[in-house]
């Protein structure tokens, strides 16, 4: 008798189409792509703003490389690797000095005594009322000030530059970039003994300007406590003579911009 032959199934499992763990997958490199991208968007901003971190970083990763490849090949007598690495950690090394040289710039921590340029040319009027803003707030970052900000501009009420002197007084600076044949008069001495004191809390208020001061201008001044740098004393404060905050106040020894007696 024949026996009829039958059909064994196939025992091997079909994978079934999952529609939920796709979705999850795409999803899952979807959102890679896009971590991916912002990853490399902050690097590049980063290399922009910031080359030197990534001189730092790369100098960095190859230094770790080397010092890993010297440990494996101390055996098989790898004699250059040992002296790049040196190189490559002597590079970073001032790679970083120079990173905290261009951070002490920016926050004003500049040395005294090392040569400097002078910050204003000698015909002050070649300068517009803000670069002379400008510049002087440089001479203050120059010798020794923090916090130095510019501040001129309407609604300034008096003051033009605020800066923090190195033995810690508050120091408050109007600039006046008058022509050669206009002194500064006792108007704008007034309106600034009206407010650097009151408003703007000086302990010591300056008011600079490239040209000579008036008489009633340098008594008022002497009278209020206000220091008065006229265009000599700041062609001598940008070759390297003494600050403002280094020189005697009002009404100690001295002379003022006029010739009388006040600092």
């Amino acid at each position: 008798m024949t026996v009829p032959e039958r059909r064994v199934r196939d025992r091997r499992v079909r994978r079934r189409f999952d529609l939920r763990a796709t979705s999850v997958t795409f999803g899952l490199a979807a959102l890679a792509l896009v971590l991916t991208g912002w990853v490399v968007r902050m690097a590049y901003d980063v290399a922009q703003r910031r080359p030197v971190w990534v001189f730092v970083l790369v100098l960095g990763a190859l230094t770790a490389f080397l010092l890993r490849r010297r440990a494996r090949n101390r055996r098989a007598g790898a004699g250059t690797a040992p002296r790049t690495t040196d190189a490559l950690a002597a590079a970073t090394a001032t790679a970083l000095d120079e990173l905290e040289e261009g951070r002490a710039a920016e926050r004003g921590e500049y040395a005294r005594g090392e040569e400097t340029t002078a910050v204003l040319p000698t015909e002050h009027e070649e300068l517009d009322p803000d670069e002379f803003e400008e510049a002087i707030a440089d001479l203050c970052r120059r010798d020794g000030c923090a916090g130095v900000e510019v501040v001129g501009g309407a609604g300034d009420l008096g003051a033009d530059v605020l800066a923090v002197a190195p033995d810690g007084r508050r120091v408050v600076i109007q600039c006046k970039r008058y022509s050669e044949d206009n002194k500064v008069g006792s108007q704008d001495l007034q309106r600034f003994g009206g407010t650097c004191f009151t408003v703007h809390g000086a302990d010591l208020a300056v008011l600079v300007a490239s040209t000579d001061f008036t008489a009633p201008a340098a008594d008022y001044a002497e009278r209020c406590g206000i220091l008065c740098v006229n265009g000599e004393r700041l062609r001598d404060w940008c070759a390297g003579g003494p600050a403002p905050w280094e020189l005697p106040g009002p009404g100690q020894d001295g002379t003022d911009p006029s010739g009388r007696a006040s600092w």
